[in-house]
């Protein structure tokens, strides 16, 4: 199976999980090609990380496959298509993982997390060291080789974990929310070494919060809600084909009141979110010279973004697990 006609490396077919009467992921489908991101967005609970799991073999689907084709795709040779749970151990020597909570050896320098974490894949100490250097060097990790991972931010713990995940060269990284809580620096800095990473022909497979995140990084997205995929395509398609273009938001004193005015005419949706009105619109003009006799209000006019079709799709309100 192919997409069009781009090869494929990573294919999920209608992966289904069951907690006892919980339906947790619900067939849902997806593929990666080479050198793409696809990311994953939806509230908490939705089914990322499970979905992640299955991905990973660490999880059993109740129903769905999970196959990964290493010249590319099907046909392209005997024996290039792998299956888990079958092909679990060759699958997974061609991924990297970078999980949601830091998994590193306490015990260990930087440069020992790397040769003790290249062993689990049986690779031989000396073609181990030969990659550390410049694997320290991507994470701009260099001048801490010998440091352990307590004396290191927490953005140098991230882009440790990233280089870890890269020392047996593998095809796809997955990556659970690497950069939560990593201040705007940090984050830069990940974004930054994960597009050098994408340019040179690596996939990823990313779960985020961040919709700027998403939009900077990934080539497709992947809108899960309830275990159900309720969207996926390019972000710029998604934000074109569910969203109004133009957003203006006005907060301050009786900007509520004015869902009930004839301003409201003027927008072809609305949504409240506490103290701040959101008008979508086709045409903000309009709306902007209305707003203008409200001195009192505070407005921001800006396009429709990510975050904006994320709550579109998944509502405002906030998830009892959130």
């Amino acid at each position: 199976m192919t997409s069009g006609t781009a090869p494929l490396l990573f294919e999920a077919l209608n992966l289904s999980k069951r907690y006892g009467a919980a339906t947790v992921v619900n067939e849902v489908s997806f593929h990666i090609a080479p050198g793409e991101c696809l990311g994953v967005i939806g509230p908490n609970g939705a089914g990322k990380t499970t979905t992640l799991r299955m991905c990973l073999g660490l999880t059993a689907p109740d129903a769905g496959e999970v196959r990964f084709y290493p010249a590319g795709g099907p046909g392209e040779g005997v024996g290039t298509t792998l299956q888990m749970p079958q092909d679990a151990l060759a699958i997974k020597t061609r991924l990297g993982v970078v999980s949601q909570s830091d998994t590193l050896d306490p015990d260990f320098s930087c440069a020992e997390n790397l040769l003790v974490y290249g062993r689990y894949f049986g690779m031989k100490d000396e073609a181990i060291r030969a990659r550390v250097p410049k694997l320290l060097e991507f994470a701009a990790l260099s001048h801490k080789a010998n440091a352990k991972p307590g004396e290191l931010s927490g953005g140098m713990k991230r882009r440790l974990s990233l280089a870890r995940a890269l020392v047996n060269d593998p095809q796809l990284l997955l990556l659970d929310e690497p950069t939560t809580g990593l201040d705007p620096q940090a984050r830069h800095l990940m974004w930054e070494r994960l597009q050098m990473l994408l340019q040179e022909g690596k996939s990823i497979l990313l779960t985020t919060h961040f919709m700027d995140e998403a939009e900077r990084l990934c080539s497709r997205l992947l809108v899960l809600d309830h275990g159900r995929k309720i969207a996926e395509g390019r972000p710029r398609d998604l934000i074109a084909k569910h969203l109004e273009p133009d957003v203006v938001e006005a907060y301050g004193s009786g900007a509520l009141a004015l869902v009930e005015s004839p301003l409201a005419r003027l927008a072809a949706r609305l949504e409240v979110s506490g103290e701040t009105v959101f008008f979508y619109t086709q045409n903000a003009k309009a709306l902007l010279d209305a707003l203008s006799a409200h001195p009192q209000l505070r407005t921001l006019h800006r396009p429709a973004n990510l975050e904006d079709l994320f709550l579109k799709m998944t509502g405002r309100q906030i998830r009892q697990d959130a």
